[in-house]
């Protein structure tokens, strides 16, 4: 079992804009004072120049492209609809906002198995939706792989019931909290995980200041350091520059990488850069148009691949 992957999967954006559905709760979204096809535009090339860097380093990335006629705004961001995992499973999760509910297309499924991959289940949590229930994929859930625990910041995107229930199908520890951000002046849920904590092999990245109550920061920590990972922190003002949303991969001969935006990067201290480096490389990529406007950045852009090969006789 391994905590990263060399493979991918990336949408790429035809209709990408400011999703009015997600605003309400996701408070890292802004407006740009752009049309929205000058936006979109910008957004795909922010996106095929990160597609360059990751592959210039041997990750395997699959580019899927959108469909024009869905109207889905944020569908560069897979991985809140779905994940892969190892032993051919494939899970999809119910979205918060209606028009992301359209981002969950068969054809990526036909895609991956033309690229080689083994689908063997596909568990379908979507029927959820019907109860007002979410629980948005690896945006929500952060999955230690090889320990087997499953950290889940609760918020109106993640829900408790449905988390466990996965757990249980999946075979991971629940590790839950409550992560809050300011807004306004008010401490307010923050909509993903994957915002404010990345977890690699040997460390995490990690906005303890979100996690108000003390008795679940610790029991966050605990669990970290119980599998030996070293914690790296982050301020609440960096986890606004997206130093949260991080992802490990492997690229050519096993090397391991974290991939990041330019934002997140410059937002770090030397000393963060230090300890990280310690690990692996970074790479990272402007992602200004698609953050300012997705309120979401380079890991959500990221669905992994864990599925197993299909053996060619």
């Amino acid at each position: 079992m391994q905590q990263t992957t060399d493979t991918i999967l990336m949408i790429r954006p035809v209709n990408f804009r400011m999703n009015e559905q997600t605003a309400v709760n996701n408070y890292f979204q802004e407006d740009l004072d752009l049309k929205n096809a000058e936006i979109n535009t910008k957004a795909q090339e922010e996106f095929d120049a990160f597609v360059i860097k990751l592959r210039a380093v041997g990750i395997n990335v699959i580019v899927e492209n959108d469909d024009k006629l869905m109207d889905t705004p944020d569908s560069l961001f897979p991985n809140n609809w779905v994940s892969f995992h190892a032993n051919g499973d494939v899970a999809k999760y119910p979205m918060f906002a209606e028009n992301r509910r359209r981002e969950r297309r068969d054809e990526v499924f036909i895609r991956l198995e033309k690229e080689g991959f083994k689908i063997e289940n596909i568990i379908d949590y979507t029927s959820a939706e019907h109860e007002g229930v979410f629980l948005e994929g690896t945006g929500s859930i952060l999955m230690d792989r090889v320990n087997r625990k499953a950290y889940c910041a609760l918020s109106p995107r993640a829900d408790e019931e449905l988390f466990i229930e996965f757990c249980e199908d999946f075979e991971y520890t629940p590790v839950i909290f409550t992560a809050n951000q300011t807004v306004d002046g008010k401490r307010l849920e923050i909509y993903h995980t994957n915002v404010m904590m990345c977890l690699a092999e040997n460390f995490a990245v990690i906005c303890l200041d979100t996690i108000d109550d003390k008795k679940e920061r610790k029991n966050v920590v605990k669990h970290l350091k119980q599998d030996k990972k070293e914690v790296i922190s982050i301020t609440e003002a960096q986890m606004h520059q997206f130093a949260g949303n991080m992802l490990q991969l492997r690229g050519a001969n096993n090397q391991r990488y974290l991939v990041m935006s330019e934002t997140a990067y410059s937002s770090l201290t030397p000393n963060q850069i230090k300890s990280i480096e310690k690990h692996c490389p970074i790479i990272y990529s402007s992602l200004e148009t698609i953050e300012t406007c997705g309120g979401g950045s380079a890991r959500c852009m990221m669905a992994e691949v864990f599925l197993p090969k299909v053996l060619i006789q």
